[in-house]
């Protein structure tokens, strides 16, 4: 027997509830998922068979760069990555070791994929020799493993090494081979602990994780399928960040159901009303907020860079999907597995919490935040809005332009360590040429512009093909250098003014070149366009302007503040060189729409409670039952996050350490303090000009705030 609520919720909501939870409904809910996994679930395990990791596919098709690539199909059938296989001799190098490289070379021509070997080349100081080996692209993983454990078994005191495009690919995939897997692990097992901690029980962390796996599943099989058929670009990064996400948003979904609808199992005999009521308080939070979050990462769509704009959708539909999953899957299961679940810590239904200030006593931390919001409004957002600004200084430590070879990875793989080795020896460009295509017609001056620009070492014999050349130019720096990249911008600049040769200049560092404008052009861009959309998504959620200011307002201010605190610390602590130019765009998408996620999840509340007992009243009534499971959501969602800041490649490290740092910041300081006391101290004018700001309650007075404090 249920009891009555203190508040009915309208008819056609609750109905909606009680389908999802009903006595019959919740088995139908069970049956559907079980059905939609057996049919996409085998989908989920290809997603790896639709990554496109190469630097090609982070480009828009519009990029010099890019349209060198499609040309070079003028030239070869299947594309092909450079092996660079250096052999090095401090004291120089013995006839024992030339013969050496020169057995291996006919080994190193029947590598899988391999194409005609060259070399070995000697250096000019004597101290190294060089063989170049052209590999399919397909079969880079394996041919770059042969290779390695062949030119190690040399003479004693040689060092050999394979780098070049090749090695350098070969070690990143070594790292996205079981990046999936690792992730997936990490994530879960950080959640289930996390979850025993928060739950206190042995039992109750089932369901909500594996409503993440469900959850998940279905995810990474919706993702394929757009992949395979709707052109969508994914990547290994965000197929990592993917699995992440889920884990983390859905986690956080489930801690605000499951907390509602504890407090409801309080108030009613009977679960499946209880259920009901719980989804229809909680939901509509959790789906402005996830729709917040997917509207905001979908604004990733206008990128240039095709990586970045395929981040959107695959992020969007981890959200998305996780939404589904806690608000139809997990409020089934629990319901089907009764209060036993919740042992030892039974919830049973007690006449006293019909009264909602039963629960806000029992959150005796969060009263105390909430007291004191109360009698210091204006000190703690004072404070606090200082102490975020001073984290903004780190801002200029910020270096945003690209990783280089050496830095992507946090350790130093063997295509650096023999990338290190080319540079003492050749011409530091050597294995990464600039590629200059052109009209055959113009060969001899495209060739005589490239040889004359600075910066160009060597040049190579001509390649014709449908009426098209081909160059090879050799630079004097490291490809990975900002040096090689402005000598890409005078090849340009050269070739481009030759009469009617039509010439491009492509290669690896002008893709690098290419995806770093691009980014550049992207954080400019969508960073306002986000910004407009979430705020008109906050201004039609809490009819309200002033609220949503706040609301945007504070997670920018904590946005730059996390920017400039990770900034010191990547390079000071962590010792990186820099980020990837695409990296302030994301950790701005993630962190400002997981901000206003949790902001949402408050100020809903406190709306709902302002409408019957005042703004400043609904305010510390809002903080102090929604503090500890907020609190926890952020925990865990920073602690799934920080999976990927212990993976070697720097990048990846760096997104999965900003966003953990940021989540934290924002869930201590920004909910907790800063937005509920600039809120408390405008009153009823945060809702302008909304019904609420015409009027407020006793929650006003001096007499509350004695009473609270």
């Amino acid at each position: 027997m249920s009891a009555p609520s203190p508040a009915s919720p309208s008819p056609p909501t609750h109905r909606l509830a009680r389908l999802i939870a009903g006595r019959r409904a919740k088995w139908a809910v069970l049956v559907l998922w079980i059905i939609l996994l057996a049919a996409l679930g085998p989908l989920a395990g290809k997603i790896k068979d639709v990554q496109k990791n190469d630097a090609v596919n982070w480009l828009p098709g519009g990029a010099e760069s890019t349209r060198v690539v499609k040309l070079q199909e003028q030239f070869r059938k299947d594309e092909t990555a450079l092996a660079v296989i250096v052999y090095e001799r401090a004291g120089g190098i013995t006839p024992a070791d030339r013969a050496k490289a020169a057995a291996d070379l006919p080994a190193l021509g029947k590598l899988p994929g391999a194409q005609q070997a060259q070399g070995p080349f000697p250096s000019a100081d004597g101290k190294a020799l060089q063989t170049l080996v052209p590999i399919l692209s397909d079969d880079i993983t394996d041919a770059v493993a042969d290779a390695r454990d062949l030119v190690k078994r040399g003479p004693p005191g040689l060092d050999a090494h394979v780098t070049g495009p090749a090695g350098g690919a070969a070690d990143q995939f070594e790292v996205f081979k079981s990046l999936d897997g690792f992730l997936l692990m990490a994530a879960g097992l950080v959640v289930i602990v996390l979850l025993l901690i928060i739950y206190r029980s042995p039992t109750l962390w089932f369901v909500p994780v594996l409503s993440a796996v469900f959850a998940l599943v279905l995810a990474q099989s919706v993702v394929y399928l757009l992949a395979k058929n709707a052109g969508l670009t994914v990547n290994a990064q965000s197929s990592g960040i993917l699995t992440v996400l889920v884990f983390g948003v859905a986690t956080d979904y489930a801690l605000l159901l499951v907390a509602r609808y504890r407090e409801e199992l309080h108030r009613h005999d009977d679960r499946h009303e209880a259920m009901a009521f719980a989804l229809h308080r909680a939901a509509p939070a959790v789906i402005a907020s996830a729709a917040t979050v997917a509207v905001g990462l979908l604004c990733l769509l206008a990128a240039e860079m095709n990586s970045t704009a395929g981040m959107g959708p695959v992020a969007a539909v981890g959200v998305l999907t996780a939404l589904a999953a806690m608000t139809t899957l997990l409020p089934a299961l629990l319901v089907i597995a009764g209060r036993w679940l919740f042992w030892p810590l039974v919830p049973r239904y007690d006449a006293k919490y019909l009264d909602p200030d039963a629960f806000e006593s029992e959150h005796g931390i969060w009263s105390r935040v909430a007291g004191l919001v109360g009698k210091h409004p204006r000190a703690l957002w004072a404070l606090t809005s200082v102490g975020l600004l001073a984290l903004t200084f780190g801002l200029g430590s910020l270096k945003a332009e690209g990783l280089s070879d050496a830095g992507q990875f946090t350790g130093r793989p063997d295509s650096i360590v023999g990338s290190e080795a080319v540079a003492r020896h050749f011409p530091a460009g050597s294995g990464a040429p600039a590629v200059v295509i052109a009209k055959a017609s113009a060969s001899r001056p495209v060739a005589a512009a490239v040889s004359g620009t600075p910066g160009v070492a060597e040049l190579s014999r001509p390649v014709t093909a449908n009426g098209l050349v081909q160059y090879e130019a050799t630079l004097r720096d490291p490809a990975d250098s900002r040096a090689a990249q402005k000598t890409i911008d005078r090849l340009r600049d050269t070739v481009h003014t030759v009469p009617s040769a039509e010439a491009k200049v492509g290669g690896v560092t002008a893709i690098n070149l290419d995806i770093n404008r691009a980014a550049d052009r992207d954080n400019k861009v969508i960073i306002p366009i986000v910004l407009a959309v979430v705020f008109l998504i906050l201004i039609l959620l809490l009819r309200a302007l002033v609220a949503p200011l706040l609301m945007m307002g504070t997670v920018v201010l904590s946005f730059l503040a996390s920017l400039g605190a990770c900034a010191l610390i990547f390079r000071h602590a962590f010792g990186f060189e820099g980020t990837d130019t695409v990296f302030p765009l994301l950790a701005f998408i993630f962190l400002v729409a997981l901000g206003v996620d949790y902001n949402i999840f408050l100020m809903h509340r406190v709306r709902e409670e302002s409408q019957t007992h005042g703004t400043r009243r609904g305010i510390q009534r809002g903080l102090t039952v929604t503090g500890g499971v907020i609190t926890s959501a952020g925990f865990v969602l920073a602690a799934t996050f920080t999976a990927l800041a212990t993976l070697p490649l720097v990048a990846m490290a760096e997104m999965g350490f900003v966003v953990a740092f940021g989540v934290l910041l924002d869930t201590l300081i920004v909910r907790s303090l800063l937005l509920p006391a600039l809120s408390y101290d405008l009153g009823r004018r945060i809702w302008i000009p909304g019904r609420l700001s015409k009027g407020d309650h006793s929650a006003d007075s001096s007499k509350v705030l004695d009473a609270v404090g």
